[in-house]
């Protein structure tokens, strides 16, 4: 599958869109974790345990955006794009989303 947050891939012909490919999950801060960022937040720096928590919800909502396309015969997506809000006190989503397309 090909991923690109431009609106074309170079030396591919777009033949066909297929829909809006999406994938999204929520996730709550882990208490453990809220204990050594809120330690990190008094001295400064990268808080670590926050970072790696992003990274593995955004790795899972591409995940779930391309299994989306995929069950639409895409094999690619282009323009995609991540949002994050915060769905109550201490969760926040993130949203991948794109348009799933067939390549030649």
């Amino acid at each position: 599958m090909i991923i690109s947050t431009t609106d074309s891939i170079p030396n591919k012909d777009i033949i066909e869109i297929t829909g809006i490919a999406k994938g999204n999950t929520v996730r709550a801060k882990h208490v453990g974790r809220d204990i050594f960022a809120g330690l990190k937040n008094i001295v400064g720096g990268e808080i670590h345990e926050y970072t790696t928590l992003l990274s593995e919800v955004r790795d899972e909502a591409m995940k779930r955006m391309m299994d989306d396309a995929r069950q639409m015969g895409a094999d690619g997506i282009i323009n995609v794009r991540l949002t994050t809000s915060v769905v109550m006190q201490g969760t926040s989503e993130i949203l991948a989303y794109g348009t799933a397309v067939k390549l030649s």
